[in-house]
């Protein structure tokens, strides 16, 4: 720990040391470049440099323009079909594919690749243990950017890409918006509403948006086991029916203060707090058609998740006289989840009654820093040094409490653990306009984590790792053409074991099975290290018409996996590093209005997108020994039409399922996911319009499967189907 705050003392003195001294540098070299690496892309400043090289802020293109590949969607985009939800919006995103796993807590995915392979951040930022994208609200958000190659101002913890949430950013002085709406399903209803107040007076500018949304939900589950001996004859089938009862309540509120000070300094103030409830009530009842009963085939759960989160966050930007320019800086986040279990279990013939309650508690505090120094003295270079660094300490408490077994000795079947996490990032990165045709992006980056987990049932675990990451990207526009461009990336990055994934304290399934095995962490997980390279060729023919072609290959070493194994009393699913894998991918991206085409005033704008993957894992044996969660194929279609007050479109996604081997003995199974979204808005009046939207309007169920080999005994499988039914939404939308 000392030895990171040594580098980190340094590292900061030196970029200090480079803010100060470029006081004497060309003033037009300074305008040509800090544009290229200006975070600020909102501010007033960075919108003269813009017109500057560009000739219009409207002009500027990020996909286009920045070395450095990235996709940005805006608000307007983002708030289009009104979801509630910020993973519906991103399921629409080219590249990138939402994982429908039939619950809360989907995973989002880029290059198809799940697991985690993908980074999510939050203005920069990772979110805390805990939080899930689904209880994050579209309208508080500004914009989402999406990084297919790694940069080094993000943590390189980013295999398939990073996608940056940018909470609203913008003021508007005097604006006054409020939404009603209403979500209504067959298994799902409930209101929603959000309000944003923004205004100015002199130096200060604020913005005020709130966000609530209430759900209710009831559906039924279906499962079905089979077990057939080790010559393929069934005797063993199950039928169990999980009727459910829930709600979710989420509150979002992200006040931003924003100090414009005489020296042409900034300060902002950026507050982000969300609390959330999730309660659910489900009846197991198992009945046995073929061979034993299940332990506990008559079992009554109910789950609830209370979790809070404030992260508040001071930024400070100071441009010397020579144009460099200093960015930092200083959050600190406070967040807590609270889940509870409560289960009636009754057992078969010779099996005890249960009536248990399962609670844990998680406290999670800490602090980051984060600072960029822009350098841009040198003719044709943007030059930035920058680090970020920061703690968290989290503290566990899970307690098991049996009603019919009151004089249990503690700590019993109580656990406890503490949890510290410190990080430090140092980066250097330049991006340099080798002709006018052609531009390089060249970046490093040393990122050092050490995670430390002390608890009262496990050995401690100390585990570090350090990943130095160079990077480069690069752009040429060909000569002699309109809109022809090449790209083509290098990049090293890493994914570092989680917190939960280290810990081997164990979480017990009621039936424990190889299909419903227990999960435990692993303390010798080693973090994955990857190599990628990846290429493309993009045409820009008109105003707001794309074509482009990519392809990406990746190498991963000591790649992780959740495998089942039996550990001589119970089955356990707990991660594995699985050697090294292989992934590659092809992308196709086609959007353009109508008029490009022929000439007409018709404004219809189409889009569409393809994204095939493939991979294989060394060590396990095939077929389909692809990774975990692998999205094989992914095509998105979509379309906006607008005639005078009315705008309507729609979307379809289409996400391929199949098959996966997990381990010698282990097959997973996934079904094919078919999505169709449409929306209509109608201006009522310049200050007031209708939202109505509808998703999964092809009603379709998602499937689970799972089965488990061994030689001696048999096979077993289990079926799972998560009904799906169509979602409409009708949102008020007023300005006042």
């Amino acid at each position: 720990m000392k030895r990171l705050i040594l580098v980190a003392g340094l590292f900061v003195s030196i970029s200090m040391t480079l803010a100060t001294s470029s006081v004497h540098a060309q003033q037009s070299a300074t305008t040509k470049n800090v544009a290229a690496f200006t975070d600020d892309k909102d501010s007033k400043d960075s919108k003269v440099q813009q017109i500057a090289v560009r000739g219009s802020l409207d002009a500027y293109d990020p996909r286009h323009d920045d070395t450095a590949s990235k996709i940005v969607v805006n608000h307007d985009e983002i708030v289009k079909y009104g979801d509630t939800n910020v993973l519906d919006v991103l399921k629409r995103v080219p590249g990138v594919t939402v994982s429908s796993n039939g619950g809360r807590g989907s995973e989002v995915q880029m290059r198809g690749l799940g697991g985690g392979y993908t980074q999510v951040l939050i203005n920069s930022e990772k979110a805390p243990p805990g939080f899930t994208l689904d209880s994050l609200s579209p309208d508080v958000i500004e914009r989402i950017e999406v990084l297919r190659a790694a940069s080094a101002e993000f943590s390189t913890q980013a295999i398939a890409g990073t996608i940056n949430i940018v909470l609203k950013k913008t003021v508007k002085a005097g604006r006054r918006e409020l939404k009603l709406g209403y979500s209504h399903a067959h298994d799902t209803n409930g209101p929603n509403a959000s309000l944003q107040f923004d205004d100015t007076a002199g130096a200060l500018s604020w913005s005020i948006p709130v966000n609530v949304v209430r759900e209710r939900f009831a559906r039924a589950v279906q499962n079905v086991e089979e077990h057939a001996d080790p010559v393929g004859s069934q005797d063993g089938r199950r039928l169990g029916k999980l009727p459910q009862d829930g709600r979710v309540t989420r509150l979002n509120l992200s006040p931003r203060l924003i100090w414009s000070l005489d020296n042409g300094d900034k300060v902002v103030s950026q507050t982000f707090f969300t609390m959330g409830h999730f309660q659910n009530a489900v009846h197991t009842l198992i009945t046995t058609e073929l061979g034993p009963p299940p332990d506990y085939p008559n079992l009554e759960q109910t789950m609830s998740n209370d979790n809070n989160l404030l992260r508040e966050e001071v930024n400070w930007t100071h441009k010397y006289a020579s144009g460099t320019k200093l960015d930092t800086k200083l959050s600190v986040t406070s967040g807590s989840a609270s889940n509870m279990i409560y289960r009636m279990m009754d057992g078969s013939p010779g099996v005890g009654t249960l009536h248990e309650l399962v609670r844990s508690d998680n406290n999670v505090r800490g602090f980051n820093t984060m600072g960029k120094v822009t350098n841009a003295s040198w003719e044709g270079h943007a030059l930035a040094l920058g680090w970020d660094g920061g703690y968290m300490k989290s503290h566990d408490a899970r307690l098991v409490r049996d009603a019919y077994q009151p004089d249990v000795s503690l700590p019993g079947g109580d656990e406890f653990y503490t949890s510290d996490i410190a990080r430090l990032a140092v980066y250097i990165q330049d991006e340099w306009n080798v002709t006018p045709q052609w531009s390089v992006y060249i970046g490093a980056r040393w990122e050092g984590i050490q995670t430390r987990v002390e608890g009262n049932t496990f050995a401690d675990s100390d585990n570090r790792s350090s990943v130095f990451s160079p990077m480069l990207q690069t752009l040429y526009k060909l000569p002699n053409t309109t809109g022809d461009q090449l790209r083509f990336a290098l990049n090293r990055t890493y994914r570092a074991p989680t917190v939960q994934s280290l810990i081997p304290h164990r979480f017990t399934s009621a039936n424990n099975s190889q299909t419903n095995p227990d999960s435990i962490g692993n303390p010798d997980l080693r973090p994955e290290l990857a190599f990628g390279i990846e290429s493309s060729w993009e045409h820009y023919w008109g105003e707001g018409a794309l074509v482009s072609v990519s392809a990406s290959a990746r190498n991963i070493d000591n790649s992780t996996r959740n495998q089942t194994v039996f550990d001589g009393g119970r089955w356990v699913s707990l991660p594995m590093n699985t050697g090294r894998a292989r992934t590659h991918g092809l992308e196709l991206e086609a959007k353009f209005p109508l008029k490009v085409l022929t000439a007409t005033t018709t404004a219809l704008d189409l889009r569409s997108s393809l994204s095939r993957n493939w991979s294989r894992v060394d060590a396990i044996p095939g077929p389909n020994n692809r990774l975990l969660n692998q999205t094989p194929l992914s095509v998105t279609l979509g379309a906006d039409y607008k005639l005078d007050a009315v705008t309507t479109g729609g979307s379809f996604v289409f996400k391929q399922g199949g098959e996966v081997r997990v381990s010698d003995a282990q097959v997973t199974y996934e079904s094919a996911r078919r999505d169709l979204d449409l929306y209509v808005l109608w201006k009522l009046t310049p200050l007031t319009q209708l939202r109505v939207a509808g998703s999964n309007l092809l009603g379709q169920d998602y499937i689970y499967e799972s089965s488990y080999t061994v030689a001696s005994s048999g096979t077993q499988r289990s079926r799972t189907i998560y009904p799906g039914c169509p979602m409409f939404r009708a949102t008020l939308e007023m300005k006042f």
